[in-house]
């Protein structure tokens, strides 16, 4: 072999040309090995899927950067089945067993094992660990300190700074009816979540609903979702180093802004020291040397505002979108809500909770447009794990629209059909437990009980004092693209007070 080398080494240097040819070919003979070991003989090549998707990533990525990633994935779904293989080394699932799997426990006591967060996704550049990015022994210790912020005695406690807010968006949309306008009522939902979870956060609210538009921190916020598509692939790329250099310039100064702002504001909201019943004041009156340090708690309030209000403005628009599509279904949750009460304080979270079809209603419109299209991604264990009954050595997730929206799962998939929640018999072999939009396991949203109750609230609120009319029904508002979370379109509606009689 040395022999042959030096030899080989000879040739090049009497004859360069030879020697390029050499290296080309040499370049060209490994990719091609590469490719038909991907496809014939590595770990996942039994799985169904695009061929060209097994030999590259460049599909999964562009689709990503399109924001068509959600619709591409429930095609390749649609046709290949409930497992496909979508890049190398990824492998998206749509079924229940694998929902529990990816992100639940595998095994018990010492023998458990459970699939890490994909650090290229949630990402190492935030200097202290949050509930979100953080590895499994600090997700324990920030979630137990966090878990008295949202328990059910905290949510009791927050009902009157949840009923502030919902005061305040009837009001301004009372304004709004009064002078005959039509709104987005996307943005109103924004309004009032952002406000809400941003006192609940900051200890103080944010002046959407009051201003009727945006606070600048919370455009910024808008402005950085798209981040997370770019650092993600460029983190896969291995490229991370470079995220600075790759980012556009206007997202990389969106986040430093944004970050900025949230740490003031949290360190004002810290120094106060007040009994409000916000998530600080929880954190802050538990907190001990096995708590959080300082820059963790700065984090925290940032990462609860992002994910406790656009995730339930996009709900709220999605289910009243689809609503006002079938006025059949929006006839029969306003009677259920207008006979219920007879005034507007009688409504209440322990009320709205008992509100059958309310609930269903909001479970359909979680199926239908799931705050959180994107499939979250998980690494397998190191020694690799089998999924239904395929061997697994590197990377897998849920893509929650596809599996929501997968006729193996639910019957009429596309349409919005609130009865298949009350036990109409046409859904029976619906497989209701893949319907998990808060996730599932020992990192699931923490914050469920919350996202709920404001959206019960503030749907009921409405309801009961509003008629609505969707102004241009005829056009698909949910067509849209994502970014990790989706680029909603202005959904335009016109309200008219409901007259009543006493």
């Amino acid at each position: 072999m040395a022999v042959a080398a030096s030899l080989l080494s000879e040739s090049i240097r009497l004859n360069p040309t030879m020697g390029s040819v050499l290296i080309l070919s040499a370049i060209i003979l490994y990719f091609l090995g590469s490719c038909l070991y991907s496809v014939f003989w590595h770990p996942l090549a039994k799985i169904p899927g695009p061929r060209l998707y097994g030999l590259t990533v460049i599909p999964y990525y562009y689709h990503l950067l399109r924001g068509d990633w959600h619709a591409v994935l429930k095609q390749v779904h649609d046709h290949y089945g409930p497992v496909v293989r979508i890049g190398p080394k990824d492998v998206s699932f749509t079924g229940a067993e694998a929902l529990k799997g990816i992100y639940g426990h595998k095994g018990s006591g010492s023998a458990a094992r459970t699939f890490q967060k994909d650090r290229a996704f949630y990402g190492d550049d935030i200097p202290h660990a949050t509930i979100f990015n953080a590895n499994n022994d600090d997700h324990k210790r920030i979630r137990r300190l966090l878990s008295h912020a949202f328990s059910e005695k905290a949510l009791q406690s927050q009902e009157d700074i949840m009923k502030l807010y919902v005061d305040m968006f009837i009001d301004k949309l009372t304004e709004q009816s009064r002078q005959g306008n039509v709104i987005d009522i996307t943005e109103w939902y924004n309004f009032a979540t952002f406000d809400l979870v941003g006192h609940l956060a900051f200890g103080e609210p944010l002046g959407c609903l009051e201003k009727g538009g945006y606070h600048p921190w919370v455009s910024l916020i808008f402005g950085t979702m798209k981040q997370f598509v770019y650092r993600f692939i460029i983190e896969r790329l291995g490229l991370g180093s470079l995220t600075v250099l790759f980012m556009p310039k206007h997202l990389k100064l969106s986040i430093q802004e944004h970050r900025e702002f949230s740490h003031k504001t949290a360190e004002a909201r810290i120094a106060r020291d007040t009994q409000t019943p916000d998530f600080l004041s929880y954190v802050l009156r538990h907190n001990d040397e096995k708590g959080m340090v300082h820059g963790e708690i700065l984090e925290l309030a940032d990462v609860l505002v992002i994910a406790g209000s656009e995730t339930t403005a996009t709900l709220l628009s999605g289910t009243t979108y689809f609503l006002l599509r079938d006025r059949t279904k929006y006839d029969q949750l306003v009677r259920e809500i207008r006979s219920e009460f007879q005034s507007e304080d009688e409504i209440t979270i322990a009320r709205v909770n008992q509100l059958s079809y309310t609930v269903a209603v909001l479970n359909e419109g979680l199926r239908m447009y799931p705050p959180v299209p994107f499939g979250l991604p998980r690494k397998v264990p190191s020694s690799g794990d089998s999924m239904q009954g395929y061997w697994l050595p590197d990377k897998a997730s849920i893509t929650h629209w596809a599996t929501f929206r997968s006729e193996n799962n639910f019957t009429q998939s596309q349409s919005f059909i609130p009865e298949r929640w009350l036990g109409d018999s046409r859904f029976d072999d619906d497989k209701k437990a893949v319907l998990q939009p808060f996730s599932v396991g020992p990192r699931n949203c923490i914050g469920k009980n919350l996202a709920y109750a404001e959206s019960r609230l503030l749907l009921v609120r409405l309801l009961w004092k509003f008629d609505l009319e969707l102004m241009s029904p005829k056009k698909h508002w949910d067509d849209q693209l994502t970014f990790v979370m989706w680029d909603k379109k202005p959904l335009q509606i016109r309200l008219t007070e409901v007259v009543r009689t006493t």
